[in-house]
């Protein structure tokens, strides 16, 4: 792994997680391996670990969310951090501020890292680039580029039923055009050494070049598609990122591509079905699919909680060492 990677320290370990380009399957292994020893933490009565006490945690969201803030948030108090939520609607950048004159105001309040979801895709590099030395970012989704720990959390939940990554076959189905969590998916599968990823869609809806770029099976036919997977990963129609009418209407997409029982049929006994969430049911998937047996839906959103607990405390648990080791350096001369 390069030490030049920006959001890398020169020994290799986590500065900021932006993106999951250029991160090695080592990392992502800890990753998991770190979340998979907090999922125990919300069981406990008092659902905390000390790990980032005295640390201070700004959540910046520029697009709307719920799930995604509120499992921030809750990771963030379950390490013991202090948590600064910035309403982007009534704050200083609605008043006409500058985006780098609010950072530099909040790293005045001694901010150790800030939670960034924006829709423009680069957003929470261009943070990252500008941001005090000791200040960490996390990427929560920019426009269609990445949602990494979106795709850490998936990638948790599919080792938890299926151990072996290098045995599986993986179907992403729906709008993956605009999908950001399909595309930081992907990355992660290929990085854990899965044999076959397959994207499932309208024409409309798959990136043109799909297989050669992001080295994928393409399939238009949904049964084709989704014969002998062990993953079924369902992708919700993002229409606030569409700029035409790529669809007939939201009916004939559950016609050709909904997912139902009779569907899943074709797919391995064993295999699981995903959603990143929020479901749009009866467009996505019906129902009795997504509360059915095979369903880890609400697997994900406790196992996102988890995955984002390693990840924030990897990379301010790396500020700690990262300072320690320019104080040594410093003593020492």
């Amino acid at each position: 792994m390069s030490a030049l990677t920006p959001q890398l320290h020169a020994n290799g370990k986590l500065r900021h997680f932006l993106t999951l380009e250029g991160l090695d399957a080592a990392l992502l292994h800890e990753i998991i391996d770190r979340a998979s020893g907090f999922l125990g933490v919300s069981d406990q009565a008092v659902k905390k670990v000390p790990l980032c006490r005295g640390k201070v945690i700004a959540n910046l969201f520029f697009e709307t969310s719920t799930r995604t803030r509120t499992t921030f948030e809750l990771a963030a108090k379950r390490l013991s951090a202090d948590v600064l939520n910035l309403n982007i609607s009534t704050s200083a950048t609605a008043k006409g501020e500058t985006l780098l004159d609010t950072l530099r105001n909040l790293e005045a309040m001694h901010v150790d890292m800030f939670v960034v979801r924006h829709a423009t895709s680069g957003a929470a590099h261009f943070i990252a680039d500008h941001a005090a030395p000791h200040v960490s970012v996390v990427n929560a989704g920019d426009g269609r580029h990445a949602h990494p720990t979106q795709a850490m959390l998936d990638m948790l939940t599919i080792h938890r039923h299926k151990a072996d990554f290098s045995q599986l076959r993986v179907a992403i189905i729906g709008d993956i055009l605009h999908s950001r969590v399909a595309r930081s998916q992907i990355i992660a599968l290929h990085t854990l050494g899965v044999p076959e990823v397959r994207v499932i869609g309208p024409r409309t809806l798959i990136p043109a070049q799909a297989e050669e770029a992001l080295g994928v099976r393409v399939c238009h036919d949904l049964r084709e598609g989704l014969r002998d997977v062990d993953v079924v990963i369902m992708l919700r129609l993002q229409r606030e990122r569409m700029s035409s009418a790529l669809l007939p209407s939201e009916h004939e997409y559950f016609r050709l591509y909904g997912l139902t029982e009779e569907r899943l049929a074709v797919a391995h006994p064993e295999a699981i079905v995903m959603h990143p969430g929020p479901i749009n049911r009866g467009v996505e998937m019906d129902s009795q699919v997504a509360d059915g047996e095979r369903s880890v839906i609400l697997e994900q959103v406790s196992n996102g909680i988890a995955v984002r607990m390693a990840v924030m405390s990897m990379c301010l648990g790396n500020q700690n060492l990262q300072h320690s080791q320019s104080a040594g350096a410093t003593d020492g001369q």
